[in-house]
């Protein structure tokens, strides 16, 4: 990857990047930090899942919600920088051609 000066970024340094996509994969990596430090939401004991209070198996389950979450955000991260190097390997095969 090249971390060069990019005509479009503005910054030299910092490759473009699709900012919608990366906006995504931040409010991804936001959703589990804001569900799990809002503790009132669940802090209780009903309704229990096999006999494990809500406050507990809910905790859990945001351990495979967050990976999903963050694995999303990753993909969408890669895909974000992914666009712009497809384009300039686009570049790059029709200035060779002429």
């Amino acid at each position: 990857m090249s971390l060069g000066n990019d005509e479009r970024s503005g910054v030299p340094g910092v490759p473009h990047t699709d900012k919608r996509k990366m906006v995504a994969a931040g409010v991804l990596l936001l959703i589990p930090i804001v569900a799990l430090m809002w503790v009132p939401s669940y802090a209780e004991e009903d309704p229990e899942l096999w006999g494990f209070p809500f406050f507990f198996w809910y905790q859990f389950l945001w351990v495979f919600l967050c990976s999903a979450m963050t694995w999303c955000a990753y993909l969408l991260t890669l895909s974000a920088r992914r666009d712009q190097r497809d384009e300039r390997a686009g570049a790059e095969r029709d200035g060779d051609a002429r």
